[in-house]
C-alpha cells in the first residue's frame, strides 16, 4: 500500500515539482532512505493518456496558466502569452523534452573569469567547477541511458534521414563534430524498450524509450514506500517559523481544498518561472521582499538560450518526420572563438516538426503563398534549431503582476527579456551557417523562422559563492535560510550552450548526497 504522511509530519522533505530536477532530487533522496512529500501542480498523465498528435498533446500538458511576455523580445507580438514551453503534470518537461542530453564544457561554469565583464550583462562563475560535476554527468549519462555515451554504455541511436542530411551538409562546409547525444534508449535498457523510431518524442514517449522522471524516477521513488505523490497540488506559499528556517508548504489540493505540510526541508523544483515566483510570493514581514532574496536577484538573470530556427527545403524527400525528433547536432560552433564577434557559442540542433508545428511555427500569426508553398513541400524540409549560450542579464526576470491573478489567486508571472547584442550574434550565425551547410547540399529554399518558445529556461535563482550576488550556494541550498533547496534550471548561474536537462539531473543527484548527508548529522 502506497505511503501517507501526515500534512504535520514535520521529517518530511517536501520537493516542489516532479520534473528533471524534483523527480531525481526525490527518488535519489528516497533511495537514501529519506521521507519526501512530492508536489506536483499538474495531473498524473500515463503512457494511455499519450497522443500521436501534435496540438492535441500541447492543449492536455502544457503550461498554459497565465503568463505575460514583456521585454524587447518578439514574444511579446508572436507569443504573448506563452514565454516558456513546458509541461504542468507529473515527470514536468521531461514528458516533452526532445532528448538532447549535452554536457556543460569547463569553461561555461567559469564565464566572468573567461569573458570578464561583459557591458550590459551580469555573468557570473558558477561556486562549482566542471570538475566538480563530472562524476555525476557520469551517474545521469547512466540513470539517463544515454545513447553514445560512455558512461551507459549504450549504443548511439541509428541514422534516420534528417540526420544524414544535416550531416552531409555540415561536412560539406568543413564541420567535423557530428553527434547525437539522446537520452532515449537505443537498445532495450532499464526495464524500458529500445526506440521505434516512431517519432511526436516531444508528445510524450508513447513506449517508453525516452527518458523521463514520469516512468522513471517517480516509479522508483513511490517504491521505496518512502516518497508520497500528490498530484494537481497548486504550491501557493512557503512557509517559515520565527527564526526564519522554512516549516512547511501551503497548497491547493485536487479537490480545492487548502493545505499545509509541515517540513524539515524544502526543495523548490518548479522551473525557472515558477520557482522564483513562489520566493517572491512568500514574502513576510521577516522577508519583505520574497523568500532567500537579501541579494534580490530573486526572478533576475533569466535566461531562455540564444535561439533561432529554420527550414530548408531539398530537391528530394527527407521525411524529416521519421524517426526520432532529434537529426543531426552540429558541434564545431560551440568552442570559443571571440573572432566570431561574441562570446561563447552554439550548436545546431536537427529538430524535427511535425506538420502542425510547421505550420504554426513558420511565420506565427500569418498565412499567405510563402507558408502555403513551403507547406506544399513538408516532405522535403529539413529544420534547424540554433540553441546558444544566452548571456545572464539582471533586467531579464521573473516578476508578479501588480493587480492581475491567476485561478488560484496569485499574481500573474510577467516573464521579461531582452536580448543581449551577443545572443542576437550568435542567432544570426547560426541562421548563416544552416543556410550555408544546407545549400551544399542542394537546398532550394531556406526559410528563417522566429524562435519559438523554450522548455530550456534557466536563471532566476542562481547559484553564487558570494550571497550578494545570487539566492543559493554551490550545494543549492539557499543562502539566507539553510534548510532551503532551489533543485531545477533557476539555480544554474550560466546558460552554456547545452541544452539543460543533463546538467539539472546531474546536480540533483549531488544535491540529494549533500541533503541526505546534512540530515543524518543533524545540520539540517
Amino acid at each position: 500500500m502506497a505511503i501517507k504522511y501526515s500534512t504535520g509530519d514535520r521529517d518530511v522533505v517536501v520537493v516542489i515539482g516532479s520534473g528533471a530536477g524534483g523527480g531525481t532530487l526525490a527518488n535519489e533522496l528516497a533511495q537514501r532512505g529519506v521521507k519526501v512529500v512530492i508536489l506536483e501542480a499538474g495531473k498524473h498523465y500515463t503512457q494511455a493518456d499519450f497522443e500521436n498528435d501534435e496540438w492535441a498533446m500541447f492543449n492536455k500538458i502544457s503550461w498554459l496558466d497565465k503568463r505575460i511576455s514583456a521585454g524587447g523580445w518578439h514574444h511579446t507580438k508572436t507569443y504573448p502569452n506563452l514565454p516558456a514551453w513546458i509541461v504542468k503534470g507529473v515527470g514536468g518537461s521531461t514528458v516533452h523534452f526532445s532528448g538532447v542530453a549535452l554536457r556543460f564544457q569547463p569553461h561555461d561554469f567559469q564565464t566572468r573569469t573567461v569573458y570578464g565583464q561583459v557591458e550590459g550583462a551580469n555573468v557570473l562563475d558558477w561556486p562549482i567547477t566542471y570538475k566538480d560535476l563530472a562524476p555525476y554527468y557520469d551517474k545521469a549519462e547512466k540513470k539517463m541511458g544515454v545513447a553514445g555515451s560512455e558512461a551507459s554504455g549504450m549504443p548511439p541511436m541509428p541514422e534516420n534521414n534528417h540526420y544524414k542530411v544535416m550531416a552531409a551538409g555540415a561536412r560539406k562546409i568543413g564541420y567535423k563534430k557530428i553527434v547525437r547525444p539522446v537520452a532515449s534508449n537505443s537498445k532495450a535498457n532499464d526495464g524500458r524498450p529500445a526506440c521505434m523510431q516512431i517519432g511526436f518524442c516531444m508528445q510524450g514517449c508513447k513506449i517508453g524509450a525516452k527518458w523521463s522522471t514520469l516512468y522513471t524516477e517517480i516509479p522508483r521513488a513511490l517504491e521505496t514506500n518512502r516518497a508520497e505523490l500528490r498530484q494537481q497540488a497548486m504550491v501557493l506559499r512557503i512557509e517559515h517559523d520565527k527564526s526564519g528556517k522554512v516549516s512547511g508548504v501551503l497548497y491547493v489540493d485536487a479537490k480545492g481544498r487548502t493545505q499545509l505540510q509541515k517540513a524539515r526541508v524544502v526543495c523548490v523544483a518548479g522551473n525557472s518561472i515558477e520557482s522564483p515566483r513562489l520566493l517572491l510570493n512568500s514574502a513576510s514581514s521577516l522577508y519583505r521582499d520574497g523568500l532567500a532574496n537579501s541579494s534580490g536577484q530573486v526572478g533576475k538573470n533569466y535566461m531562455n538560450h540564444a535561439t533561432a530556427a529554420a527550414l530548408a527545403i531539398h530537391r528530394k524527400p527527407v521525411y524529416m518526420y521519421r524517426g526520432f525528433d532529434i537529426g543531426a547536432v552540429v558541434a564545431d560552433e560551440v568552442d570559443l572563438d571571440t573572432r566570431r564577434g561574441f562570446n561563447g557559442g552554439y550548436y545546431l540542433e536537427g529538430l524535427a516538426l511535425g506538420l502542425p508545428y510547421t505550420a504554426a511555427f513558420m511565420k506565427p500569426g500569418g498565412w499567405g503563398r510563402e507558408v502555403t508553398s513551403a507547406l506544399d513541400m513538408y516532405d522535403h524540409m529539413s529544420c534547424v534549431w540554433v540553441c546558444g549560450e544566452d548571456m545572464a542579464r539582471e533586467q531579464n526576470s521573473i516578476t508578479l503582476h501588480p493587480t492581475e491573478k491567476d485561478q488560484y489567486g496569485l499574481p500573474v508571472p510577467i516573464v521579461t527579456k531582452t536580448y543581449h547584442s551577443n545572443d542576437e550574434a550568435i542567432a544570426a550565425h547560426g541562421l548563416r551557417q544552416f543556410r550555408r551547410l544546407s545549400e551544399a547540399v542542394g537546398a532550394t529554399r531556406v526559410i528563417d523562422m522566429p524562435a519559438y518558445p523554450a522548455s530550456h529556461n534557466m536563471g532566476t535563482n542562481r547559484m553564487s559563492a558570494l550571497a550578494r550576488d545570487g539566492v543559493v550556494n554551490k550545494w543549492g541550498q539557499a543562502h539566507d535560510i539553510k534548510n532551503l533547496f532551489i533543485s531545477d534550471g533557476s539555480q544554474f548561474t550560466s546558460s552554456s550552450a547545452a541544452n539543460p536537462t543533463l546538467t539539472i539531473v546531474a546536480l540533483a543527484i549531488r544535491q540529494a548526497e549533500y541533503i541526505a548527508g546534512a540530515m543524518k548529522r543533524k545540520e539540517i
